[in-house]
C-alpha cells in the first residue's frame, strides 16, 4: 500500500470513528452543554494523539532517511539503509541508496582520474627539475669552481659562499624532485621509500622518528603501494607543519588479510577543526583502493592516522 493511502485510510478510519460516535450515543445540544463540551473535547484529544501516534509510526523509515541525507559523507561511506516499511517507503529508500551508489561511483572514478593527472603532473615537474634546473645549478657550480682558481683572495671567499649556496640549492631541488616524484618506491619498493621518507624527515627537521616497518609485506599492487606511501607522506608532512610535535611513530604490518599503515606523534591532536585538503585526499586515495581511513586523536595525546588496506583488494585499480 502506498504511503498516500495509508495516510489517508488512517484519518478516514479517525473521522467515520467520530460520526459513528455523533450518530450513536454521543450526542450536542444547542446551546452545548458543559458535559458535552468535556465529552467533544476529550474525543478531539483522543483523535488528534491516535493521529499523531498512527502517523509518527508511519513516518519513522522518513524520519531515517531524513537523518541519513544530512550526515552521509561520501568519503566516509556507511552501511546502507535498509529498505524496510510500508509500501512507497521502502521503495524511496531504495532509490536513496542506488543513489548514494552511483554518486560513489561517479565520485570515485573523477577522483581516479583527477589523481591520476596529478601524478603525471608531478612526475613532469619532478623530471624538469632534475634535469633543467638540477643540470643548470650542477653548472654553475661548475663554473664557479673554475672562475674561483683565477679569482683574487678576497673575491675568492665570496665566491666559496656563493658555491656552497648554490650546492644547497641543487640539494634542496633535488629533495624536492624526490618528494614529487617517489623514484625509490619504483625501484626499491614500499618499506624502502618509507625507510627513505622518515629518514628524510629527521635529517631537515627536529621531529624524532621511530619506524616499525614489517620486512616481508604480501604483493601489492603498485596504485597500492603509491596510497600508502602517499598517506604517510601527507601524514608526516601534517605533522611537521601543524602538529608541533616531538616524535612521531610509523608503524606498517601486515595482519591476516589487511596491511595496516598507524603513523602516530605526540602533537597537539587536530581538536575540533575542519578537516583541510590534505586528510580528505587522504581519503580520497584510501577509497580508490577499497581502503578504509581513519584520522583521530592518539592515546595519550596527539595525531593518529590508520590506513587499512585488503590485501585482496589492494592494487586494483577502480
Amino acid at each position: 500500500m502506498s504511503l498516500f493511502w495509508r495516510i489517508f485510510l488512517l484519518n478516514a478510519a479517525v473521522l467515520i470513528t467520530a460520526t459513528l460516535l455523533l450518530l450513536g450515543p454521543v450526542t450536542v445540544s444547542t446551546p452545548v452543554l458543559l458535559t458535552e463540551a468535556i465529552v467533544l473535547t476529550v474525543g478531539l484529544a483522543a483523535m488528534l494523539i491516535a493521529n499523531a501516534a498512527l502517523l509518527r509510526i508511519g513516518l519513522a523509515p522518513l524520519r531515517r532517511l531524513a537523518r541519513a541525507m544530512t550526515t552521509i559523507d561520501l568519503l566516509q561511506p556507511e552501511p546502507r539503509l535498509v529498505a524496510a516499511g510500508p509500501g512507497g517507503t521502502a521503495e524511496l529508500i531504495r532509490a536513496f541508496n542506488a543513489m548514494i551508489d552511483r554518486l560513489e561511483a561517479e565520485r570515485a572514478a573523477s577522483a581516479a582520474a583527477a589523481l591520476s593527472a596529478q601524478e603525471a603532473e608531478r612526475r613532469r615537474v619532478s623530471q624538469e627539475l632534475h634535469d633543467e634546473v638540477g643540470q643548470t645549478l650542477t653548472a654553475m657550480l661548475l663554473e664557479l669552481k673554475q672562475v674561483a682558481r683565477h679569482a683574487p683572495e678576497p673575491i675568492r671567499a665570496q665566491l666559496a659562499q656563493v658555491q656552497e649556496t648554490t650546492r644547497d640549492s641543487l640539494d634542496e631541488i633535488r629533495r624536492i624532485a624526490r618528494r614529487l616524484r617517489p623514484g625509490v618506491l619504483e625501484e626499491l619498493g614500499l618499506v624502502s621509500a618509507l625507510k627513505a621518507l622518515t629518514s628524510e624527515v629527521t635529517g631537515h627537521t627536529d621531529l624524532t622518528v621511530e619506524q616499525h616497518l614489517a620486512p616481508e609485506l604480501p604483493v601489492l599492487g603498485s596504485d597500492a603501494e603509491l596510497v600508502i606511501y602517499r598517506v604517510a607522506q601527507e601524514a608526516l608532512t601534517n605533522t611537521v607543519r601543524h602538529g608541533k610535535a616531538t616524535a612521531v611513530e610509523v608503524n606498517l604490518e601486515h595482519r591476516g588479510g589487511f596491511v595496516r599503515l598507524h603513523v602516530r606523534d605526540d602533537g597537539r591532536g587536530i581538536g575540533g577543526a575542519p578537516e583541510g585538503s590534505g586528510i580528505r585526499g587522504m581519503r580520497e586515495r584510501a577509497l580508490l583502493i577499497g581502503a578504509h581511513l581513519g584520522v583521530g586523536p592518539a592515546p595519550g595525546g596527539g595525531t593518529e592516522v590508520r590506513l587499512t588496506v585488503p590485501v585482496g583488494e589492494a592494487g586494483g585499480r577502480p
